[in-house]
């Protein structure tokens, strides 16, 4: 088994933090991003749309996608549990999760591919605008999250889960996109200090 990761990119991470999680050791295969080693053979033949992470079994079958890759581990390793327990808490946690990537991580990744200039090589075109008007379309959903942070612990309910991995993640993501996380978000704030201060998050 073997695990094509990007580095600090996104992506690469989330799974790297749920792996710390689950206490798994997985070998790890560096690609540098910056150098757009993505695109290079060894992950294009894995995965033709040259995005990381890749997951590489030792019978050659090949996983791609963070929550695929994640949703694997969980089958083979489910204690602690991260994608929920039972029907409805399993629910809770799809549903999260979903809100995470398609309202804070997705707007967040959108802003820094299309205003940050490294990104100049890798989103072409880049469109500024729409880089720009993904900004306030993660703060809306930061407030949004503060509500709901105001009873409970985690981004899912009392237990932590794959959702405040990814929410971790996409706030983190947001300083190099030049979005500012409202000061006004106390619940965001003392959730984010909870979950970066677990050791998991530096993986």
């Amino acid at each position: 088994m073997k695990l094509y990761d990007g580095g600090r990119a996104p992506n690469p991470r989330r799974v790297r933090i749920f792996l710390a999680e689950k206490g798994l050791n997985v070998p790890l295969e560096p690609v540098d991003m910056g150098a757009l080693g993505h695109r290079e053979e060894a992950v294009t033949r894995r995965n033709p749309l040259q995005r990381l992470p890749v997951l590489e079994l030792d019978d050659g079958t090949v996983l791609t996608e963070t929550i695929a890759i994640c949703r694997y581990f969980e089958e083979l390793h489910p204690e602690p549990v991260l994608f929920g327990t039972g029907a409805l808490g399993r629910a809770k946690v799809e549903m999260w999760q979903r809100r995470m990537e398609f309202n804070l991580f997705t707007p967040v990744a959108q802003a820094f591919r299309h205003i940050h200039p490294a990104m100049k090589e890798w989103e072409v075109p880049q469109v500024p605008e729409w880089g720009e008007a993904n900004k306030p379309k993660a703060v809306e959903f930061l407030r949004l999250l503060d509500k709901e942070l105001a009873g409970r612990e985690f981004i899912a309910g009392d237990s932590y889960s794959v959702a405040d991995i990814t929410g971790l993640v996409a706030v983190d993501f947001m300083k190099p996109a030049r979005i500012q996380l409202p000061d006004d978000c106390v619940h965001v704030l003392r959730w984010y200090k909870a979950v970066s201060g677990r050791p998991s998050a530096s993986a």
